[in-house]
């Protein structure tokens, strides 16, 4: 493990839990000469992709079948806040390129789930702190099998989706709606990779909506307000993870009472920005490459011990969009919205304006086939209503309203439609009326 680096206690414990939560288990790692710490405490976060000692069994019915790389699956920079009040996640790709820390190999770069692959924890520690510049305290790493009993000891989590969810890959299978996943399901949703939004992005989102549902539930249950209820869990986690010499249930304990006034509002959960989703390297096919200057800014922000989301999820300039605009065809029966949505790229083609326009607001009509690309032209059309019609075609019909409300700039930015940095609340499933008051 890292040297000790004192800490306030609450912090410290709260950073610990957190990270148990999302994966649990600790492993050891000298990361040597480190960037200097700031205020706060960060941690790095892994899950492996290792089926050793795992039975056919167990294989099986965890859904994990397949070469193991003997890599990490899973990275996140974990930062809880000097004052205990804020924790902010922020998820590494796993196939993010980038240098990789110096060992016994000539220098060179690669994806970083590969580093724990050349050297273990150590360079896997070594080279997110050369790459991120943000000191890691602490290390923390589980496999499969961990997992998924932690989660059976936490009492499962609870996840929500729009749209019917089923990866064969991941054995995933979820209709549309809430669910409370087990240790097992819980897997199946943090590894699934063909689902929408497909690729990395879409599977870093869904492991951070799980791992806000645990802690939801938990807080949800006063679980951090009940010392009796606080030890038997702080006891039974310690029966299925490997912690650091200085974790034992007193820690849990007082990391959880740390814990009491987290909500989903002062939790903050990111990707690190991407600027290109298909960067081909030898050797190494298919990357990501970071956007270096948001990534910059995003992990001084960590250092600085600020929040990474804008006040109030205020953002300047264009609105992001998933989709390229070019790809949308659309028609539109008034000149001026026509020439507006031109200018964001969509493929526009002009109808005759009607004598006088419909009630009500701005009503685009397309095809359900089409469903993706609909967030997008409805981000440039602030207030108007979505009606899918089956059987309309691959162009969306635009019907302006005498409520129109004109039209909003967009650009295509993948990586911050699926990443930005969202509030846990605006994560978190949809409250019963019952308990929204």
């Amino acid at each position: 493990m890292p040297p000790h680096r004192p800490r306030r206690r609450h912090a410290l414990a709260a950073a610990l839990l957190t990270a148990t939560l999302a994966w649990t288990g600790v492993a050891g790692a000298d990361p040597g000469p480190a960037p200097a710490s700031g205020a706060g405490t960060n941690l790095l976060v892994v899950g492996l992709d290792r089926r050793s000692g795992l039975t056919r069994e167990e294989i099986d019915r965890l859904h994990v079948g397949g070469k193991e790389c003997g890599c990490t699956d899973v990275m996140m920079l974990v930062h809880i806040a000097a004052d205990g009040r804020r924790l902010s996640v922020v998820s590494l790709p796993r196939d993010s390129y980038v240098p990789f820390a110096p060992h016994d190999h000539p220098a060179h770069s690669g994806k970083i789930n590969g580093a724990f692959a050349h050297g273990g924890a150590d360079l896997a520690v070594r080279t997110v702190e050369r790459a991120t510049g943000v000191r890691v305290d602490h290390y923390l790493e589980a496999d499969f099998r961990q997992f998924e009993a932690a989660v059976d000891q936490l009492g499962g989590a609870e996840v929500c989706t729009d749209t019917p969810l089923a990866d064969e890959n991941s054995g995933l299978e979820l209709t549309a709606g809430t669910h409370d996943l087990d240790g097992r399901g819980a897997l199946r949703y943090a590894r699934a990779r063909h689902v929408f939004p497909p690729g990395d992005l879409g599977r870093v989102r869904r492991q951070q909506k799980l791992l806000l549902g645990m802690l939801a539930r938990l807080s949800d249950a006063k679980l951090f307000r009940n010392p009796v209820a606080t030890a038997r869990t702080a006891r039974a986690l310690l029966a299925h993870v490997r912690t650091d010499g200085r974790t034992d249930a007193a820690t849990l304990v007082s990391l959880a009472w740390s814990m009491r006034e987290l909500t989903p509002e002062r939790t903050e959960f990111a990707t690190v920005p991407i600027v290109d989703f298909d960067h081909r390297v030898p050797d190494w096919g298919s990357t990501l490459l970071w956007d270096e200057p948001r990534a910059r800014q995003m992990f001084a922000a960590l250092r600085a011990d600020r929040p990474l989301a804008p006040p109030g999820g205020r953002t300047d300039g264009p609105v992001a969009v998933g989709t390229l605009p070019s790809e949308t065809q659309v028609t539109v029966d008034d000149s001026r919205i026509a020439e507006g949505l031109r200018a964001s790229g969509f493929a526009v083609t002009e109808t005759p304006a009607r004598a006088t326009r419909p009630a009500g607001p701005t009503v685009v009509t397309y095809d359900p086939e089409r469903a993706r690309y609909a967030p997008s032209l409805a981000a440039a059309l602030p207030g108007a209503r979505l009606r899918p019609v089956a059987g309309s075609g691959p162009v969306f019909r635009v019907v302006v309203g005498s409520e129109d409300r004109g039209v909003r700039q967009v650009t295509y930015d993948r990586s911050m439609v699926e990443g930005a940095p969202v509030t846990g609340d605006r994560l978190r499933c949809p409250r019963p009326a019952t308990e929204n008051g």
